[in-house]
Formats: structure tokens, sequence, C-alpha cells
């Protein structure tokens, strides 16, 4: 039976997603979708901080973060989970920190590995959404390639210089064209880092919203996401542009 405390925590819940609830759209029904998600979420980084809080805030019941790197000084002008205590602390720990003061009925899993596709498989095993926010080729491929394995849908983000991608491999539908057909095979050998010829702050924020925006569509299955269709950002010529793609 519940508690006191634990129906004030309901009560805070519901009013807490009050504004979003109320959309035709959403309703009760996309809302407890959402709350009974799991989201799996590469990268807790530029575009996995503003994706992570997104999702913890629109009511996701669960998240798990995987990232094995540690916040540094230069992340903390675009990687707004982290602060400047804990720099040196692993990004995924402090995701949960924060989100546990921010959105404490939201449950964070961390994740502190440098996953491969077969750990990132049987990760995604067990989650409904998967969230693409690395910095590295390398990753993202093994993660494209493992969600088309395990059949899960994947939003992919990617943030360099001025210009962002985003969109969604539907693995779910066997028509639906996946990573390998929109992205050549690499082995990482070419990667461009942000470390080298830098990021525009804001740009990982707009990236990463966007992919929760996908994720939390995808859960509470309403919309129409991205799947078959490449956005590209243009931040400094302000330039959104769509392009499709289809299955090789």
């Amino acid at each position: 039976h519940p508690t006191e405390d634990s129906v004030q925590e309901i009560d805070s819940i519901d009013e807490r997603l009050s504004r979003q609830t109320v959309l035709a759209e959403m309703g009760e029904e996309g809302k407890e979708r959402i709350r009974k998600a799991h989201f799996l979420v590469i990268g807790a980084g530029g575009l996995g901080c503003p994706a992570i809080l997104y999702l913890a805030g629109a009511g996701a019941g669960k998240i798990t973060v995987i990232d094995n790197d540690t916040v540094s000084v230069t992340n903390l002008s675009r990687q707004l989970l982290h602060t400047t205590d804990r720099v040196g602390m692993n990004k995924a720990v402090s995701a949960k920190e924060t989100i546990a003061a921010h959105t404490p009925f939201t449950e964070i899993v961390p994740v502190d590995e440098l996953a491969g596709e077969e750990r990132l498989y049987e990760l995604m095993l067990d989650a409904d959404v998967v969230l693409d926010c690395t910095d590295n080729l390398k990753t993202r491929v093994a993660a494209g390639r493992a969600a088309q394995r395990a059949k899960k849908p994947l939003v992919f983000g990617s943030a360099i210089r001025f210009n962002g991608q985003v969109t969604v491999f539907d693995n779910r539908d066997p028509e639906a064209p996946g990573f390998d057909d929109l992205f050549e095979p690499d082995d990482g050998a070419n990667d461009v880092k942000a470390s080298r010829v830098g990021v525009f702050s804001g740009l990982t924020g707009v990236v990463g919203t966007l992919q929760a925006w996908e994720a939390l569509k995808l859960a509470a299955g309403i919309g129409e996401t991205l799947a078959g269709r490449l956005l590209m950002i243009d931040a400094l010529e302000m330039r959104f542009e769509t392009i499709r793609y289809r299955k090789r």
C-alpha cells in the first residue's frame, strides 16, 4: 500500500508532467509508456547531457547511461549535467547525481565502461530505445550494428564545429534503413575530434535535445520520427535541412 510520502511523490510527478500530459497526442497513455520505458544512452558528454536531462524531465522511468570518461574542465562549457566540483568523476555517475537531485523519480543506472559491440548488444536487449550520444566513430559503428542485431530503435546524433546531424534507425522494422545504409564502413581512422577542430557549445544542446524528442516520441508511440531522414543543422548559417535515405 502506498505511504503518505509516496502518494505525495506521485502527486508531484503528475504536477511536474501536467503541461506535457495535457497534450492531446500524449495524454495519460503516452505518459505511462514513457514512465515504463527503459532508455539506453551511450555517452554522457555534449549530446548525452541534454538528452538525459530532457528524458528524465519528461518522465522517463529508467535510463541506463554508459560512459567510461571522466569530467574535465573543458567539458563544462557544454556538458551542463556536470559541475566544477565533479572534475575527475565518471560522467555516468555525475549524471546520476544531477538527475537524482533534479528528477528523483527517474532511475539512472550508470555503466562505467568503454563498451564494444558485444557489450552494447547485451545492454540493448533490456532497453526500449537507444540513443547514440557518442563522440567517436568507432563506438558509433559498434552502436549502430549492435542496435541492428538487437532490433532496437536507435536515435543517432552528432555535432562538430557548427554542424549537427540527427536521424533515427528504426531497427524494429526489417525494411527500414539502418546505420550501414546511411554511412559507409569506416574503421575510425579518419574520425574528426571536437578536441582538435572544436564544437559550438550551444549546438550540442540542440542536437541532444532533438535526440530526446525522437526517443520520447518512439517510447510514447506518437508522431513521425526521423526514420529514413537525416536532419542536418548548420548553426553558423542557421539552416536546418533534411535529406531522405533508404535501404541499400
